[in-house]
């Protein structure tokens, strides 16, 4: 395994971070990773080195579950040998029917929060707390203030803030600087080789605001390992895969993963894979690992240690600047216009 600094924390994490969002998580009354498996998962994910680990307060079913699987695991091992990241931000539905204070970034759900995570992990705190979404109806100042207190407290090490748009990052970063509170250290967007240029300036912050940024989705919902293929050239949401894959449970992966840009790119890391002995999934993982502006750790959640053990070996696999660039160049037609969503 590799390791880097967390951006400008004082923090090591491994290249890679484990994402634990399918813990306890029921989609179509079906439970995709129980505690057995999430166990399993977690221990293939340590003896591999990965020390990072990503939850949040309202993964599984019910809400907590996920956090829940991880305490139970943590209470087995070292709790200083892990960087555990959790969230906050949207209604919890551990207290049944969410009341008006019960959702948002206002000082009262997040202190409620922030309790529920640390006895679900069993932990006396968080070494990185984001706030899942921007609020637009709670003061950044408001959250900021919250949430740098509970910095020093001790009850969290550093923030992170997933989701969001550039000029609210910026938006935060300056008032933490005027206000003198805490600054966001961490990001967490949706970030993959087929959707990069959707979020450039997003990353030019992170870039000059030296914030790490840990991907979620850094394979596209599974649509970059190359399972799926393209049967109509006319129309980028038509594919083939592997029954009872992501692609077939999910409404999300025709919105958010399938386009022209994305069926490009994926023939040019195929194309890589091919030239370096290694599988299209590793070759996107360690595009993103490679990036050379900003600190990058991506999110990988494994159905299966399988599937986890192919994603480690992206530690394995180097690309050439040439390699990189292609997988770049992918996302642009013969005329240096970006391939559409769609079109």
């Amino acid at each position: 395994m590799e390791y880097t600094r967390l951006g400008a924390t004082g923090t090591t994490v491994s290249r890679l971070c484990f994402g634990t969002w399918r813990f306890g998580r029921e989609t179509g009354g079906v439970v995709e990773t129980d505690q057995e498996r999430a166990h399993a998962l977690l221990d293939a994910a340590w003896d591999r080195g990965i020390n990072f680990i990503d939850t949040a307060n309202v993964y599984g079913t019910p809400h907590g579950t996920s956090e829940e699987f991880v305490g139970d695991w943590l209470a087995d091992h070292d709790r200083e040998d892990f960087v555990i990241a959790s969230k906050v931000y949207f209604p919890f539905d551990g207290r049944g029917e969410p009341g008006p204070n019960d959702s948002g970034l206002g000082r009262k759900h997040i202190r409620a929060q922030i309790e529920g995570t640390l006895d679900r992990l069993d932990t006396d705190y968080l070494d990185l707390y984001y706030i899942h979404r921007w609020d637009e109806n709670t003061p950044i100042e408001e959250t900021l203030s919250t949430l740098t207190d509970l910095v020093r407290e001790g009850t969290v090490h550093y923030l992170g803030a997933s989701t969001m748009a550039a000029w609210q990052l910026t938006k935060a970063l300056f008032t933490s600087d005027v206000e003198d509170d805490e600054r966001f250290a961490v990001t967490q967007p949706l970030f993959h080789a087929g959707y990069r240029d959707d979020i450039t300036d997003y990353l030019d912050v992170c870039a000059d605001q030296d914030l790490a940024v840990c991907p979620y989705s850094p394979l596209a919902g599974g649509f970059l390992t190359g399972k799926y293929e393209r049967v109509d050239e006319d129309d980028p949401t038509r594919f083939e895969g592997p029954e009872g894959a992501r692609g077939s449970l999910s409404d999300r992966f025709e919105d958010f993963y399938l386009s022209e840009r994305g069926w490009h790119v994926l023939d040019e890391i195929r194309t890589i894979a091919d030239e370096l002995d290694a599988t299209p999934a590793q070759v996107a993982l360690r595009w993103l690992i490679e990036q050379p502006e900003f600190t990058c750790v991506p999110i990988v959640g494994a159905r299966t240690v399988e599937q986890l053990e192919e994603n480690v070996g992206a530690i394995d696999v180097s690309l050439s600047d040439d390699q990189f660039d292609r997988i770049v160049d992918a996302r642009y037609d013969e005329a240096g216009e970006r391939w559409g969503h769609r079109t």
